[in-house]
């Protein structure tokens, strides 16, 4: 990012921020897969940012790497500026202020730890129950970390085991095991996927609660662009490895650019406005990723001659597109095609 003068800007404190990243593994096979293949996105202090697509597409992938999980193969992440420190002491250090949420509560909380166990574990390992800030007790943290999850009273839940709450309480706990720590960032992994309807609603709002009067950044991980929709500021759509399209979530929903995208908001329930599109064929295996744009052996505008009638078929087919920037502001697309193609077209 660069100010006007065309100075760089120093990225806040609280700033999570990957740069040219790549992730390869090895298969059992020797062949190369490479889960993200040059990455750019920023999380900031006090917004949310959604990572959007399907399964295959490289986002947990993406969430792990930016919280030490992984060691990238290429490329960096940073927090406030400053490359992640990959030892033992240097990962306690930024999990102590960058949280993960993992999607599935049920296998995430040990069976045998009671709500208070699970929500004390972080604040004894990273040594807050002697050292709190605010000078309160290991008791007072657990209670005001379950409280700021929605769980009152509190000293109500602290003996319960995790088989006795219901889908939401547990989410809940997860939560308030992230915010035992009083993190700046917090990484969301599909934290509603699991849950019933009446009950995602509740986790989203408390979700925008916490970033509103907590200041939290969060980056969910999701593939639903409705619940993107009703949660995020800004959107990363992610496609075999790549973010191929971002901006604002409002103008890139509103206005979506990539057919890719075009296709995913087709069929979001709360949507009826657009002819629903269903795409041919499965993400293709990340060991053999197409030449040319990623998308094309699956895009609905090039198989219906949009792309040739733009005269860049060819372009689509065999020559690489730039790496999108969502740091940067404004609405950005990986695509040949130079305009929007309507949906109604695409079927």
């Amino acid at each position: 990012m660069t100010e006007p003068d065309g100075e760089p800007t120093v990225p806040p404190q609280d700033t999570l921020e990957a740069s040219g990243l790549v992730v390869e593994f090895t298969t059992r096979s020797g062949a190369v897969a490479r889960a993200l293949d040059g990455v750019d996105v920023q999380v900031r202090s006090g917004e949310v940012l959604a990572l959007v697509g399907e399964s295959g597409s490289g986002k947990t992938t993406l969430a792990r790497t930016m919280i030490g999980l992984e060691k990238p193969t290429a490329g960096e992440v940073r927090f406030g500026g400053t490359p992640l420190d990959y030892s033992i002491p240097g990962l306690r250090r930024l999990r102590r202020r960058v949280q993960m949420v993992l999607q599935d509560a049920s296998s995430s909380l040990n069976p045998r730890h009671t709500v208070y166990e699970s929500v004390a574990e972080g604040i004894r390992l990273h040594g807050l129950d002697d050292s709190d800030p605010q000078g309160r007790s290991e008791t007072e943290q657990v209670a005001a970390a379950l409280s700021a999850a929605g769980l009152r009273p509190p000293e109500s839940l602290f003996l319960r085991y995790p088989y006795e709450l219901s889908g939401g309480q547990r989410q809940r706990v997860l939560i308030a095991g992230a915010l035992a720590l009083q993190p700046e960032l917090i990484i969301a992994d599909e934290p509603v996927s699991s849950l019933d309807a009446s009950i995602r609603g509740e986790i989203l709002a408390l979700l925008l609660r916490l970033r509103q009067e907590m200041g939290l950044g969060v980056l969910v991980v999701t593939h639903d662009l409705g619940l993107a929709w009703n949660i995020a500021d800004r959107i990363a759509v992610m496609y075999l490895g790549r973010v191929v399209e971002a901006g604002p979530t409002e103008e890139v929903l509103a206005r979506p650019k990539h057919p890719y995208t075009q296709a995913l908001l087709s069929v979001v329930p709360e949507i009826d406005r657009l002819t629903p599109v269903v795409l041919t064929g499965e993400i293709p295996d990340p060991t053999r990723i197409p030449g040319g744009c990623r998308f094309h052996p699956r895009c609905p505008a090039l198989q219906a001659g949009f792309a040739e009638s733009a005269g860049v078929a060819d372009r689509c087919q065999g020559t690489d597109l730039p790496i999108v920037t969502p740091a940067v502001e404004g609405h950005h697309v990986a695509c040949h095609l130079p305009t929007r193609v309507p949906t109604e077209d695409l079927v």
